[in-house]
């Protein structure tokens, strides 16, 4: 079981007999990493204390950030991390299953996973389908939460793999790395709204279009590699190559990164402002779409 610990996606059954093993398996903990967009108006944090894998915290990504950015849940520092994770009662060596509770099967839970890993915390994985299949593969849920014991514990951040608009803006001359955004397809095209105010559809000149939903399945669960890896060929994404990814505030852009990582390709780049900083800074000519797009 130990094995295993390193896989980014890990199965229903598999965690359920983890959980039943803890006495073997004792630095596992598993965070609920449920984030929905405010059009949905649905609050993951009552639905989380309504009904959760037993065991479970509750990871706020909305409260581990940086909160002096105008941006939303963008990185937070390592000390702030190191605190936020410390108080979930995660450790170094700590395994942290993540899972959401979308529709999708898997939505934000990426985020956090790659949180982790771009924090130094390698032993991290995500919980493939979610608290959907979970729950439909009837398996427990709970509504008692015993907050963690505090512990310690240490962040060390890549930065190679964060990407800033000064990067991703020099990117456009040099074309050092591909970018992929994650956005659904109309709103990368600039023909669909984008859910925050002040904010026109469209994208970033010389990027290619992978809907976060393309990686999954119809039940909710990834694409095996072979797909995966056809998907990203299909878009035109050479895999040998540097990849940075970006979305509309950098959470679905993390299925991108998993979806890379699931096929041997383990350093993604996220362009953690995304969409929302780049129409917000981009000259005109640099936000393109099919619609209105931006004007001066």
């Amino acid at each position: 079981m130990m094995a295993l610990q390193s896989r980014p996606l890990v199965a229903s059954k598999w965690l359920a007999e983890a959980l039943k093993c803890q006495q073997t398996v004792p630095k596992m903990r598993v965070v609920d990493a449920s984030w929905f967009l405010p059009k949905l108006r649905r609050n993951a944090k009552s639905e989380f204390k309504k009904k959760h894998i037993p065991g479970a915290a509750f990871f706020d990504i909305d409260q581990c950030c940086d909160k002096t950015s105008p941006l939303d849940h963008m990185l937070p520092s390592e000390n702030a991390f190191a605190d936020y994770v410390g108080n979930l009662g995660v450790e170094n060596d700590t395994h942290v299953v993540v899972y959401d509770a979308s529709d999708f099967g898997v939505f934000s839970a990426p985020r956090v996973w790659w949180m982790f890993r771009v924090f130094g915390h390698s032993w991290v994985s995500v919980l493939n389908g979610g608290l959907k299949n979970w729950e439909l593969e009837g398996l427990p849920l709970s509504d008692k939460y015993t907050r963690p014991e505090a512990t310690e514990f240490r962040a060390s951040l890549n930065r190679s793999w964060v990407k800033t608009y000064e990067d991703i803006l020099e990117n456009l001359e040099t074309k050092r790395f591909q970018v992929v955004d994650a956005r659904p397809s109309g709103r990368f095209r600039g023909v669909d709204p984008e859910p925050r105010d002040n904010t026109e559809p469209g994208h970033i000149p010389g990027s290619l279009s992978m809907p976060f939903h393309s990686f999954l399945s119809p039940s909710g669960h990834f694409l095996s590699q072979d797909d995966l890896q056809a998907l990203f060929a299909r878009a035109g994404v050479d895999l040998s190559r540097p990849l940075s990814v970006t979305c509309g505030s950098g959470v679905t852009a993390c299925q991108v990164a998993l979806a890379a990582h699931e096929c041997d390709h383990p350093g993604v780049a996220v362009y953690d402002g995304a969409w929302s900083e780049w129409y917000t800074r981009a000259v005109p000519e640099h936000v393109l779409s099919e619609g209105r797009g931006k004007h001066l």
